[in-house]
This record gives C-alpha cells, sequence and structure tokens, in this order.
C-alpha cells in the first residue's frame, strides 16, 4: 500500500504540483492565475466527456492575455475526475429547473448512449446536465476565483520570479553604474 501511494505522490508532483510552480516561477499575476484556474475547473466538469480541451481552448482564445493558457489546461485536466463525479448532480439540476421526469440511470441507458441508439429520454437527460451545468457555472467561475486569488498571491510572493540562471551573480543598480563609470 505504502508503494502505491509513493507513486501517486510522485505522479501529483510531476503532472501537477511541478508544472504549476513552473508558471508561478515565471511570473504571472496572481490574478491571471486565479481566472484562469477557475476557468480551468468550472469548463473541465462540462458534463459531455470528451469536449472540455476544446471548451478551454475556445475560452484562451476569448480571453487573450488575461488567461494564461498552461494554467487553465492543466487545471482542465485535474477536473477530469470531479468532471465524472458531477454528472448527476448536474443533470438532477437540471431535471429540476426543467420539472422534467427524473431519468433513471441504468447500464442499458450507458450502453444505450455508447452504442448510438440513445432514445430520446438519454438526450434530453444530456441536455438537462448542460443546462445544470449553465446554472452552475457563473457561482462555481466566482467562487473558484475567489479562493484561488489568495492562494496564488501567496504562491506569488514566496516562490515569484527566480533569476534565469541560479548560479549567475545577481548586481544591484549601483553596482553596475560603478562597471559602467570609467576609473
Amino acid at each position: 500500500m505504502s508503494i502505491f501511494r509513493f507513486n501517486l505522490l510522485e505522479w501529483l508532483n510531476a503532472k501537477i504540483v511541478d508544472p504549476l510552480m513552473q508558471i508561478v516561477r515565471r511570473g504571472a499575476e496572481p490574478k491571471q492565475l486565479a481566472l484562469s484556474t477557475a476557468v480551468g475547473l468550472t469548463l473541465g466538469v462540462f458534463p459531455i466527456c470528451g469536449t472540455t480541451v476544446v471548451l478551454c481552448g475556445v475560452a484562451i482564445a476569448i480571453l487573450g492575455d488575461r488567461c494564461n493558457a498552461p494554467t487553465t489546461m492543466l487545471f482542465n485536466f485535474v477536473a477530469t475526475p470531479i468532471e465524472l463525479s458531477l454528472i448527476v448532480p448536474f443533470l438532477r439540476l437540471g431535471e429540476l429547473v426543467c420539472g422534467g421526469p427524473h431519468f433513471a440511470l441504468t447500464p442499458d441507458a450507458f450502453k444505450k448512449v455508447i452504442t448510438g441508439h440513445a432514445s430520446k429520454e438519454v438526450l434530453f437527460s444530456i441536455l438537462h446536465a448542460i443546462l445544470g451545468w449553465l446554472i452552475a457555472t457563473p457561482f462555481m467561475l466566482v467562487l473558484l476565483y475567489m479562493i484561488f486569488l489568495p492562494c496564488f498571491k501567496l504562491l506569488a510572493q514566496r516562490f515569484g520570479t527566480v533569476p534565469s540562471s541560479p548560479t549567475k551573480q545577481i548586481f544591484s543598480h549601483a553596482d553596475i553604474k560603478l562597471k559602467l563609470l570609467p576609473p
């Protein structure tokens, strides 16, 4: 069991923590990182699997410089297990808002979706899940931004920009002026 934990921690560090720390060290603004994280997670839980990368790409194109693309894509990746766990709550929220019938989640329904023999009920359930996500999106986006902004401010203070070469000595402005002036 301890081997599994060690490998999981190693994987988390290599795939999530290290890339995030590289982004922070490159000097990205905390507001930009918080927005990018919120967008990546919010779009990453869209209830149709396989579409979130495209949604994040569109968001990155629309937001431009206000968004840090690697951060958005990193947190889209992080959101994948969360996405799977939120499909049913989004479905139930959509059903509640529309007043639609309660869709029974059976293996047969899933098999019909996969094989392309989906009934109207299955298609309506997908639409209900999308509606539930659309209703929750603004709340998730604002809440996540408010949670991550102080976190990224702290990370930027602690681990902000580092010199491009750690062995290179950094001189102050006074040292540079002294070297430029003739003796």
